[in-house]
């Protein structure tokens, strides 16, 4: 392994239960922030290694290994830098951006993401952003997961950017959010109603309460019910960190793929061999949780008007939805 002073070193001694997987997967689950790209480049340069010996990304893990993973210094910038990246503006004027964030892409520089971001690519689009946050968010109102897609608002200046935040604190912006999820929900529509605070058991995790943290109100709909997974419409009366996936999970229906909350493991189906492959196959093709923030309903700081954007869903989850509908259907037509 190359001998450079490290940024953080992960390790891993997974349990004689551990299923194999391929390494890069694992290891991008596994580390906040992570992403496979990331994780295979590290491979690559020798700074992972299983059992003290490096590997490549092809690797699968077994119960029993030991894992290590060192992450090399990268001196964070004091000010993000404007990066040429594509990103997809649904509204703009001369006061908020509005975008479709695309999934894998973190809202604001953070530890693992100082280059990349919605940020950089803000700041190459527009000079006008407001400085209402650190200067590492300019403009950032509110956000959503790295691995969440779907519409985000950002301010141009900072009269905008507090009668924004105003809103949101009382609650009264318009958020539905679209997610695939586990299993068949017993009712068609629902409120989730609890508490929501930090695992006491891995900090990077929130989890449901009783009466600890803060509490957090969550809408559902189910809109299409397949063989083992079900298209819900979700809205949030509250906005808390991973509030829609705590909730999914503590009603026994995660977001399909949410590594952070159980929706990774093959939950429904996983009796018949059949279903169990097909679904196998599927979590590999969708490395994220399949959930977008499809609408956003709000009034205009400036111009007071009732604005409602929508945007529909990326391709990899209207090829999740595609492959379980097709498959559903054609398991419904033998068994006619």
């Amino acid at each position: 392994m190359a001998n450079l002073i490290t940024e953080k070193i992960f390790r891993f001694n997974l349990p004689d239960g551990k299923k194999k997987e391929r390494i890069d997967l694992f290891l991008a689950n596994s580390i906040e922030n992570a992403t496979r790209t990331r994780i295979q480049k590290l491979i690559e340069a020798g700074y992972v290694t299983v059992n003290a010996k490096v590997i490549k990304s092809n690797y699968k893990v077994a119960p029993r290994d030991y894992i290590e993973v060192c992450i090399p210094v990268s001196p964070r910038p004091e000010f993000p830098e404007p990066e040429d990246i594509p990103i997809e503006i649904v509204y703009e004027d001369e006061y908020i951006v509005i975008v479709n964030k695309g999934p894998g892409m973190a809202v604001h520089p953070s530890l693992g993401n100082y280059s990349g971001t919605l940020v950089h690519a803000l700041l190459h689009h527009t000079q006008k952003l407001s400085a209402a946050n650190t200067p590492g968010r300019p403009g950032i109102v509110h956000r959503i997961d790295k691995d969440t897609s779907g519409l985000v608002i950002v301010a141009k200046d900072n009269y905008t950017h507090s009668h924004l935040a105003a809103q949101f604190s009382r609650h009264t912006i318009d958020r539905e959010y679209q997610a695939i999820v586990w299993g068949l929900p017993e009712a068609d529509s629902g409120t989730i109603d609890t508490y929501i605070c930090r695992s006491k058991k891995d900090r990077k995790k929130f989890t449901t309460s009783v009466d600890e943290g803060k509490r957090a109100i969550t809408f559902y709909e189910v809109l299409q019910r397949f063989e083992f997974a079900s298209l819900v419409k979700l809205k949030l009366k509250t906005g808390r960190t991973h509030q829609i996936r705590v909730h999914m999970a503590h009603i026994g229906h995660p977001v399909f793929g949410d590594a952070f909350y159980g929706g990774r493991a093959v939950i429904y189906g996983s009796q018949l061999p059949k279903i169990k492959q097909r679904v196998a196959n599927l979590l590999e093709a969708v490395q994220r949780q399949a959930l977008h923030a499809k609408t956003l309903g709000f009034i205009h700081p400036v111009t007071k008007e009732h604005l409602i954007l929508n945007s529909g869903l990326p391709k990899d989850m209207q090829f999740l939805l595609d492959e379980i509908s097709s498959t559903y259907k054609e398991d419904y037509d033998t068994n006619i």
